[in-house]
């Protein structure tokens, strides 16, 4: 090829300079074929999928006994997404909207009830959720679109997959796609992965942000399956990636949350979500903080943190509660509980290193302006 003259090609553009930037999007550093995607006389073939819509949670976990590899659909603003670019391949989807699970309760101590297939922005728009749990109202207002809030169903929203580039484009290597196939972004592009509860195997950051107040909540989540029903306790509902980033939840393929249950926290009045991101319109977080404070006078009597956009699940800041209790809410004392909070974090990764020091400034704020709040 020779500079600025247009060249013969096989195919394409005939005109193009061999300095046009060339997309890279779709390459991997390690030459692999794309096992994926299957392709008929160089087309991507088309994969039957059966659909079925269930009336009763048992006709639901009827029909995934019946047939394997199926999947439920709700809202489908995760689901259709991955069957569109191959990260999903199920034989089997099973409609469960008719489910009678979209109930949403206020319980007389103050708690919440949660049906599964209640849609995001319902809850959001609930006075008494506004009222008494503020920062998970406005985490669901800034979660999503408009469009996407009324699609989008709480239970959905917690079983929702990583956006990690590695897992969404399936020419890389991914180990929570494809266990034991590598890490494709390690070196690569890996701006908006984790920097806590991370592994040498996966790095993936957690996407939900309704779930940093419920981890500060203590929510609980039920779940039903064959043996019935039983509830899982928040904080172990999102395992960590360790050996077998496959794993993200401790409940099999023929189990289906029915109910997500908050209970009550009367100094939840006093809280807020905070989002630090790229910007101001739909995007995930760079770093966020969900906040419940309890202060007698100038101390902190009690505190609850949960951190979103830097881990690989919804982050219970367990340290910084401890350091904090007792303590003065002034801007030392909660930068100093924040940067032990993250103490711990991953910062061999050059690309996201930023979000160390922007999940402790996003703390910090937080908690500042609960403070203000509160004083108030």
């Amino acid at each position: 090829m020779h500079r600025g003259r247009a060249h013969r090609q096989r195919c394409g553009n005939r005109g193009m300079d061999e300095r046009q930037y060339l997309p890279l999007c779709r390459l991997s550093e390690h030459s692999r074929r794309d096992k994926v995607r299957p392709r008929q006389n160089g087309r991507p073939e088309m994969r039957p999928i059966t659909f079925a819509r269930a009336d009763t949670v048992e006709a639901a976990l009827a029909a995934v006994a019946a047939r394997p590899n199926t999947v439920f659909l709700a809202g489908g603003t995760t689901l259709v997404d991955m069957l569109r670019i191959g990260a999903m391949r199920p034989d089997n989807v099973v409609d469960i909207n008719r489910l009678p699970l979209t109930g949403l309760e206020h319980t007389p101590d103050g708690g919440l009830r949660i049906g599964a297939l209640v849609r995001m922005s319902k809850v959001a728009a609930d006075p008494l959720v506004v009222q008494r749990f503020p920062f998970l109202s406005i985490a669901l207002w800034k979660g999503a679109s408009a469009q996407i809030r009324n699609m989008a169903s709480m239970g959905g929203n917690l079983m929702q997959k990583v956006r990690c580039p590695g897992f969404r484009e399936t020419a890389f290597a991914c180990n929570k796609r494809d266990p034991g196939s590598g890490c494709g972004v390690l070196d690569g592009l890996h701006r908006g992965n984790a920097v806590l509860g991370t592994s040498e195997h996966c790095f993936a950051m957690h996407p939900s942000d309704v779930a940093i107040p419920l981890t500060a909540l203590d929510a609980v989540v039920h779940v039903q399956g064959p043996k019935g029903t039983r509830a899982i306790a928040f904080d172990d509902f999102f395992l960590l990636p360790g050996n077998t980033p496959h794993l993200e939840h401790p409940i099999g393929p023929d189990e289906l949350i029915v109910r997500i249950d908050v209970p009550p926290l009367p100094y939840a009045v006093h809280s807020h979500y905070l989002k630090s991101r790229d910007r101001e319109s739909y995007e995930f977080a760079g770093a966020s903080a969900a906040v419940a404070l309890d202060l007698d006078g100038e101390y902190v009597r009690n505190v609850r943190i949960g951190l979103g956009g830097v881990a690989t699940k919804p982050w219970r800041a367990h340290i910084a509660e401890q350091l904090l209790l007792g303590k003065r809410a002034t801007k030392d004392n909660f930068a100093a509980a924040a940067a032990a909070e993250l103490d711990a974090a991953d910062s061999g990764h050059p690309m996201n290193r930023f979000k160390i020091a922007l999940a402790q400034r996003t703390l910090v704020r937080t908690l500042e302006i609960v403070t203000e709040k509160d004083a108030k």
